[in-house]
Order: C-alpha cells, then sequence, then structure tokens
C-alpha cells in the first residue's frame, strides 16, 4: 500500500470516530427513549454552559444526523488530511469558541447538532486556501465552495426551528482560526528567483550611455543616438567633390531686344 493511500485512509480516522460517537449517542436516545436536548447550549444560563461541551454531541433525530454526516466526512478527512498538524486544534478550538459565542449571543432555546463544526471546518478549509496561496489548497477552497457554497444560506434567520447562530458563529470561528493559523502548516513553495532583491534601476548618464545606445560609425544597428562626427565629416568631404554649375545671365542689346 503506497504512502498516499495510507495518508489518505488515516484522513478519515478522527472523522469517523466522531460520526460513529454521534449515531451512538442517537440509538442511546431511541432505544431508552431518551431526551439528551436540554444538554445543548442554553444562552446566558448557568445550565446552558454545559451545552459548549455536549451541544456537537447531540442531535434532534435521525434526520438531522444523516444530513450532517456526510459533510462531516468529507470536510473532515479534507482538513486531516491537508492540514494533519492542526486538525485537532481545529476542531476543539472551534468547538468551544462557538459554543461559547452561541451561549452569548444566541436566543434563548437549545442549540444543538454538528452543524457548528461542519461551518468551521469549510470556512477554515476555504479561507486557509485563498490566503496561503498554495495550488493544492486553492484547488480545495474552489472544491469546498463548489460543494458546499449553498450553507451560506443556513447562516440567515430562514427558518425557525434551524440554530442558524450555531451556523455563524462555526464560520466566524473557522475564519479566524485560519487567519490565526496562516503561518502554520502547508506552505507555497517559494522559487529562488522570488527571493532576490531586485536591483535598482541607473539612471541614464549621457555622457556615459549603456553599450546598447552608443552609436556606431556606420550608424546602424542602435536603438538611440547621433552620427557620429567622422560620419558628418565623410559627408561634408563628398558634398564638397560634387561638380557644381553656375550660370550667369547677361542681358542682350540686339533688335529683338523690347525696352521697357
Amino acid at each position: 500500500m503506497s504512502a498516499e493511500i495510507k495518508k489518505t485512509i488515516s484522513s478519515f480516522l478522527y472523522p469517523a470516530i466522531y460520526v460513529s460517537v454521534l449515531w451512538l449517542i442517537q440509538l442511546v436516545q431511541s432505544f431508552w427513549d431518551l431526551d439528551f436536548r436540554t444538554l445543548g447550549v442554553y444562552p446566558l444560563t448557568v445550565s446552558g454552559l454545559q451545552g459548549i461541551i455536549f451541544s456537537p454531541l447531540i442531535h434532534s433525530g435521525y434526520d438531522h444526523l444523516i444530513s450532517n454526516t456526510l459533510p462531516l466526512l468529507i470536510l473532515g478527512a479534507a482538513l486531516f488530511y491537508f492540514y494533519r498538524e492542526l486538525g485537532i486544534r481545529i476542531t476543539l478550538l472551534s468547538w468551544i469558541i462557538s459554543g461559547i459565542w452561541v451561549w452569548v449571543f444566541a436566543r434563548p432555546s437549545y442549540h444543538i447538532g454538528a452543524s457548528g463544526i461542519i461551518y468551521a471546518w469549510a470556512a477554515f478549509l476555504f479561507v486557509s486556501g485563498v490566503i496561503r496561496r498554495h495550488p493544492r489548497l486553492m484547488a480545495l477552497s474552489l472544491l469546498v465552495a463548489f460543494l458546499y457554497g449553498s450553507m451560506v444560506w443556513g447562516i440567515f434567520p430562514l427558518r425557525e426551528r434551524v440554530s442558524w447562530e450555531g451556523h455563524l458563529m462555526g464560520m466566524l470561528s473557522g475564519f479566524i482560526l485560519a487567519l490565526f493559523f496562516r503561518e502554520t502548516g502547508p506552505r507555497r513553495k517559494v522559487y529562488s528567483w522570488e527571493l532576490e532583491p531586485e536591483e535598482d534601476e541607473e539612471e541614464y548618464d549621457p555622457e556615459n550611455p549603456p553599450y546598447w545606445m552608443k552609436p556606431t560609425a556606420s550608424g546602424r544597428g542602435n536603438l538611440t543616438g547621433k552620427p557620429s562626427e567622422p560620419q558628418k565629416d565623410k559627408q561634408s568631404k563628398k558634398d564638397d567633390d560634387q561638380l557644381r554649375v553656375r550660370y550667369h545671365i547677361t542681358p542682350g542689346k540686339g533688335k529683338g531686344d523690347k525696352k521697357e
């Protein structure tokens, strides 16, 4: 098995573990007829603080969980494939930051679900790829925009029973983390010619022009320049050697002449 295949498979490990835990929790709720929604974030209450930790693990039902499963696997695998050293840190920080912001700013209701993590991952992958100017990461940014660009509508209060605040806070946390960790992880290859300092242009000196502007004896092959002095002397000598004819006309006094 090649190293690339191993890296691809291992990139799915953490997202797969996370998704498995989500399904296990949902199965426990269904099997024992439990309701874990009260473990979600409830803004500005002491009891609601526990939701900062537990809300990304709880879903309202199988429909909710199914809609989040595939994005978690795809975006999570992309995160751990291209940003392996940052994957866990980005996940944990976005988990805590978005949870705190939801607790502070969201509506007074229980907020649950892993959608905030999905938005954080998508925002991080998109913004990080753009600001790093790495060809592969920029291609990943375009792919994320193509596959999940429609998620942007989820940050607006269009549906009453959807925690758009969780989506918005997740997206903002991913954006900020992309800026914060922009110097960490994969970087664009810098070529040697990009490191060379630019040479200052020399000022034009008419007394000592560059070699390509110096006139030649023939006056040919130059971009600019005046004819040389020997060329002028040669031309004047040639003019002197030419035959010059002058005519002198004297008025005649013959019979055919008319007087005025």
